[in-house]
Order: structure tokens, then C-alpha cells, then sequence
């Protein structure tokens, strides 16, 4: 069995340069074609709020891009529940052009959470997509009592 694996790895290296790029060929020269009609590019379809105090901020935003050839045209943006409020533009997106949607969830809801936003679109391939925001709301610290007797309460000598 091990020759068997030294075997295929001499052989995946002596084919390497077979698939070699040839000199003088930059990737990064080369630019991806854009789709056509509009595509919407999201940096990331989940955001991670991670540990958040109750209360805290709940304001978050998925950026995007149009990597298409038409404008984009967002005609929706749905929360999966109350506590997910989603902005999103409602002016045509243009090819190339950067924007975002903007979340906003209710942080005084304390404990775990994994929640929806989908969007309706007029791109091919992603007329409704899902975005996701997750996160845990730590319920606040209860202060911790003075204790009887100490110096600054009464207690001291």
C-alpha cells in the first residue's frame, strides 16, 4: 500500500510540469469575465456577531458588489422574524458598483441566535438568496453586593 502512494505522489510530480503555466503569463493580468446580465458578489453571506453584550448594537452590514453586466435591482429584503430588521437600496445597482445591506437585529434578546435575511433579486441564478446573521446576546452581569463591615460602608474602624 505505501508503494502504491509513493508511487502516484513520483508520478503527480513528475507530471507537474506538464501543467506548468508558460512564462511570460500573469493570472493577474488576466481579468474574470463579468457575468452577464447583473450578479450580485457578496463578500460574505453570514455575519457572526460572536458574544454581544444585551442591548448592545445590533447595526451590521453585508457588502456587495454588482460583478454583472446589467444593473441589479434588489426588490426585497425579508427578515426571518421581527428582530431582524433588513435596509437595503432600492435604487438600481449599477455594473461594478459596491453597496450594502444593512441588518439590524434585536440585542435585547438574550441567548444564542442564528437568523435569516432573504433578498429577491433580478440577477439569473439568484432571484432569492439567504443571508445569515448569528450570534450570542450575554444577558448583563448583575452588580455584585457590597458586603457588610468594609471601610467604605459603615464598617470600619
Amino acid at each position: 500500500m505505501k508503494k502504491t502512494v509513493l508511487i502516484i505522489a513520483l508520478a503527480a510530480f513528475a507530471a507537474a510540469p506538464m501543467f506548468a503555466q508558460s512564462p511570460g503569463i500573469s493570472l493577474q493580468a488576466t481579468e474574470m469575465p463579468k457575468a452577464g446580465g447583473p450578479q450580485l458578489t457578496l463578500t460574505s453571506d453570514v455575519i457572526d456577531y460572536g458574544n454581544i453584550k444585551k442591548g448592545a448594537n445590533g447595526e451590521r452590514e453585508f457588502v456587495f458588489t454588482n460583478t454583472g453586466t446589467e444593473p441589479l435591482i434588489i426588490s426585497n429584503a425579508q427578515g426571518s422574524c421581527g428582530c431582524t430588521v433588513p435596509t437595503w437600496p432600492k435604487e438600481p445597482i449599477m455594473p461594478g458598483q459596491k453597496s450594502s445591506i444593512k441588518v439590524k437585529y434585536d440585542t435585547n434578546r438574550v441567548g444564542n441566535f442564528t437568523k435569516y435575511v432573504t433578498l429577491t433579486t433580478n440577477a439569473a441564478g439568484q432571484e432569492s438568496l439567504r443571508l445569515t446573521i448569528k450570534g450570542n446576546v450575554e444577558q448583563e452581569s448583575d452588580p455584585v453586593p457590597a458586603k457588610d463591615g468594609g471601610m467604605l460602608n459603615g464598617g470600619g474602624h
